[in-house]
């Protein structure tokens, strides 16, 4: 199993809703999922918001770190956000049930 944390209320994330214009906003940095604008019981709750943010913390376990920053930034430049292609597979992540039977939220 693989653990992961969250965060409420987070700095960076709130630094990212404020680039991306949105009040509720999930981001995920190595195996933490940071929060703002959205409680941890109503993004728990968001099956596909949780499975999207998964995938990206199987992203970072499988790039690490500072290439899948690099990467994600980099796509994100030349493609848009959009079409960014770790977005692209954590959308379709979204309807995989299976990905949270591999994690474990340690509170």
């Amino acid at each position: 199993m693989k653990v992961f944390t969250i965060k409420e209320n987070s700095f960076w994330a709130r630094l990212a809703g404020l680039k991306l214009r949105t009040k509720a906003i999930a981001m995920v940095l190595g195996h933490c999922i940071h929060l703002y604008g959205v409680s941890k019981e109503e993004f728990l709750s968001n099956k596909r918001w949780l499975r999207h943010e998964l995938k990206h913390i199987e992203q970072y376990e499988r790039l690490g770190f500072i290439r899948f920053i690099i990467t994600y930034l980099w796509q994100t430049v030349r493609v848009g956000y959009y079409r960014c292609g770790l977005e692209c597979e954590a959308r379709e992540a979204e309807e995989d049930a299976t990905i949270q039977q591999r994690f474990i939220l340690k509170y």
